[in-house]
């Protein structure tokens, strides 16, 4: 997960949510910007995932991910793309 958060808010974030899973802080929104997830004339960025494979390129990106059942539409995602668990 990227946030443009401070790496501060977001360990209150990852303590809160319990979330076992990395989190990259990019306050300076270089990364984000370098994704294309933040629209001109905002200050967030838009919520994507990106599928990235095992050879760094990416797979498919979802512009309208939701949250409701976000863990099983990325499996359902990467089962469909041929991702295999290590």
């Amino acid at each position: 997960m990227i946030s443009v958060d401070t790496p501060e808010d977001n360990k209150g974030f990852a303590e809160k949510e319990k979330a076992d899973f990395p989190i990259l802080s990019d306050p300076s929104k270089q990364v984000a910007t370098a994704y294309g997830v933040i629209p001109e004339g905002r200050q967030f960025a838009s919520r994507h995932t990106f599928y990235i494979g095992p050879d760094g390129k990416i797979l498919f990106i979802d512009r309208a991910p939701g949250t409701a059942k976000a863990g099983e539409t990325v499996v359902a995602k990467l089962e469909e793309l041929g991702v295999k668990k290590k």
